[in-house]
């Protein structure tokens, strides 16, 4: 290889560095990043005030069961109740799926339903269905009764509890009394 032939390598390389780095150069400038006045958003946050935790207190509150019963509604119930179809059956005299049948629910004995597999949780627990169980139950299944079989998440919002609970009401030949709603 000649002194000649070197060079056009030498003279390649160093065009395509300059090529590489004046593109980036040009790209930079006509790009030039500009800080912003202030670094971060600004994040409005409502003022509660010097309340002393009394709009904490507010916001946790839940209205009595028989408030959020008698401005419940049916329809919206009767939707929530969707989440139940996969396990359960709602019409009189209907078979038991993974869950039992749900006619006639409300102030029905716990565990009641002949040839139903309960857990031995929820046959220990006697009573009935009652709505501050219902209420419980369908909060949380595992927290209000430990060691039940029903796999649910729960229903976190208290009154898409009371719709679903008003619409299982429903389900009766002679719907149950409601609560006070006081």
């Amino acid at each position: 290889m000649d002194s000649i032939e070197l060079n056009k390598y030498a003279g390649a390389v160093l065009a395509a560095l300059l090529v590489l780095f004046g593109t980036k150069t040009i790209v930079d400038i006509s790009f030039k990043k500009h800080p912003p006045a202030q670094p971060g958003y600004n994040v409005e946050v409502a003022s509660t005030g010097d309340t002393g935790g009394q709009a904490d207190a507010k916001k946790d509150e839940v209205e009595p069961l028989g408030v959020r019963l008698a401005s419940a509604d049916i329809g919206k119930g009767e939707s929530q109740a969707k989440k139940c179809k996969a396990c359960h059956t709602f019409n009189s005299g209907g078979k038991n799926g993974t869950g039992p049948n749900l006619y006639d629910i409300v102030n029905r004995k716990l565990a009641a339903i002949d040839g139903f597999a309960y857990s031995q949780a929820l046959i220990d627990k006697g009573g009935n269905w009652d709505y501050e169980f219902l209420e419980c139950f369908l909060e949380n299944p595992k927290k209000c009764l430990p060691g039940t079989k029903m796999a649910f998440a729960g229903i976190k919002r208290p009154n898409q509890r009371a719709d679903l609970i008003l619409y299982l009401r429903s389900l009766a030949e002679t719907p149950a009394e409601l609560p006070a709603a006081n």
